[in-house]
C-alpha cells in the first residue's frame, strides 16, 4: 500500500506530462501481453503440427499430409499446405517453392503485427519525459525570478526535483518497453526460422519423391 501511495504521489508531483507517459506505457504493456500470448500460441501449435506431420512426410504419404494441414489453422499448416497442394499437380521445385514463399510473405506481417509500436512508444515515453522536464524547468525559473530572494534557492531546488520526475518516469516506462521489444523480435525471428526450416524440408521431400520410391 505504501508503494502505491508513493507511486501516486510521484506521478502527481511530476505534473501533467506524467499522465501521457502513463497512457503510452499502458498501451505498450497491452501490446506486449497480446503479442506474447499470440507468439506463444503460434510456436506451440507449430511444434505440435510439425511433430505429427514430419513422420508422415518422411513416409511420403502426401494425401495424409494434405489432410493434416488442410484441417488445421496453425501458421505452419497454412504454409506447408500451399506446397502440398502444388505437389499433387506439379513436380517442378520452383513452382512449389514460389507457392510457399508467397505464404511466408502473408504470414510474416501477421507475426510482426504491432510489435514495432512498442519501440515507438518507448521513444515517445522518453521524449515526453524530457519535454515535461524542460517545461517544468522553465516554469520553475519563472517562479523563482518572482520569489523572495531568501527563498529562491529552496524553491529552485524543489522545482527542479519535481521537474526531473517526468524524465525519470519516461525512462522507467521506456526501458521495459525496449527490452520487451527485443524479446518479441527474437521470438518472432525464431518462429520465422522454424517455418523456413519446415518449408525447406518439406520441399526437399516433395521433390525427392519424384525420383525415389516411397520409404517402407
Amino acid at each position: 500500500m505504501e508503494f502505491i501511495n508513493t507511486l501516486v504521489s510521484f506521478i502527481r508531483d511530476g505534473g501533467a506530462f506524467m499522465y501521457p507517459i502513463l497512457i503510452v506505457g499502458a498501451i505498450g504493456a497491452a501490446i506486449i501481453v497480446e503479442r506474447s500470448i499470440k507468439l506463444a500460441r503460434v510456436a506451440t501449435a507449430n511444434r505440435r503440427v510439425w511433430t505429427q506431420l514430419h513422420p508422415v512426410l518422411v513416409k511420403r504419404d502426401f494425401d495424409k499430409a494434405r489432410a493434416l494441414t488442410a484441417g488445421d489453422k496453425s501458421t505452419i499448416s497454412e504454409l506447408l499446405n500451399l506446397g502440398l497442394e502444388r505437389q499433387g499437380a506439379v513436380r517442378r521445385r520452383d513452382d512449389i517453392e514460389i507457392a510457399m514463399e508467397e505464404g511466408m510473405m502473408e504470414i510474416i506481417p501477421q507475426l510482426e503485427k504491432r510489435t514495432g509500436y512498442i519501440a515507438l512508444f518507448a521513444n515517445v515515453a522518453t521524449l515526453l519525459g524530457l519535454l515535461g522536464t524542460i517545461i517544468g524547468l522553465i516554469r520553475a525559473f519563472n517562479a523563482v525570478a518572482q520569489a523572495n530572494p531568501a527563498d529562491k534557492a529552496e524553491l529552485l531546488s524543489a522545482s527542479i526535483s519535481i521537474a526531473m520526475n517526468t524524465t525519470a518516469f519516461g525512462l522507467m516506462v521506456a526501458v521495459p518497453l525496449l527490452i520487451a521489444h527485443a524479446y518479441l523480435n527474437s521470438k518472432t525471428g525464431q518462429i520465422i526460422d522454424s517455418l523456413e526450416m519446415a518449408s525447406v524440408k518439406t520441399l526437399n521431400i516433395i521433390v525427392s519423391s519424384a525420383a525415389t520410391p516411397p520409404a517402407k
